[in-house]
Order: C-alpha cells, then sequence, then structure tokens
C-alpha cells in the first residue's frame, strides 16, 4: 500500500499539539488546552479510519470529519495566540494546520468529484 501524505503529516501534527498541551499546562492553561488536544489530536485518528473504510461513503465521511476537527484546531490556534493568555509562539501550528486543511479540502472535493461522476456514468449507461 501506497504511504499516505496525510495520514503521516497529521500524525506528525498530533504530536505537534500533544507537545504544545505540555507548554499550555506548564502554564496553567487548562481549558482550551484540552479543546486544542482533542480537536488536534482526532485529525489523525480520524483520516487513519477513513483510509481503511468500507466504501468511498465511509472513506468521506471520515475524511469530512478529519477537516472539521483541523479547521477547529486553527479556531484554537488562533484564539490562543490572539488572547495572549499564554506566552507560546503558534506559528508553527497554525501554517501546519493550514497545510492539513488544504489537503483535506482537497481530498474531499476530489473524491466527492470522482463519485458524482462515476454515478452520472451508471446512471447514463444504456446497454442496448
Amino acid at each position: 500500500m501506497k504511504e499516505s501524505i496525510i495520514k503521516n503529516k497529521s500524525f506528525d501534527f498530533a504530536l505537534e499539539i500533544i507537545e504544545i498541551f505540555k507548554e499550555l499546562k506548564e502554564q496553567k492553561e487548562f481549558v482550551l488546552s484540552r479543546q486544542l488536544l482533542r480537536s488536534g489530536t482526532s485529525i489523525g485518528s480520524n483520516v487513519k479510519e477513513a483510509l481503511s473504510g468500507q466504501s468511498t461513503a465511509d472513506f468521506l465521511a471520515k475524511m469530512y470529519i478529519a477537516l472539521k476537527e483541523a479547521q477547529e484546531t486553527e479556531y484554537w490556534l488562533e484564539l490562543l495566540m490572539q488572547s495572549k493568555l499564554v506566552d507560546l509562539d503558534f506559528t508553527k501550528a497554525l501554517k501546519d494546520i493550514k497545510g492539513i486543511i488544504l489537503i483535506l479540502t482537497s481530498i474531499t472535493k476530489t473524491t466527492k468529484e470522482k463519485t458524482q461522476n462515476s454515478k452520472l456514468k451508471t446512471q447514463n449507461f444504456n446497454p442496448d
């Protein structure tokens, strides 16, 4: 099986989020840090589930969930950065999550288009 770029990127990002979570706890930020940990690590778990999906619809549904979690993670990172609740630099994490969002958006869009085109071809097939 071919190596998955999004699987690797989302796993590496989860490790990055765990490190940020540790630093946030050291700075006594306990509420937003948990939200960030949950959403930031669930991206990879949903990607992994999608890659072992039972159907294209299952794959697409899990990838959409991963995309939503990535967008939520971006929100928490932006909120933490702009609120200045803690003294951390979130620039790299924000760059990484934006890249993940782009990949997931591309995957979901392409998969949806392929599925719709496949359905159209099936509907227009005339075996005469």
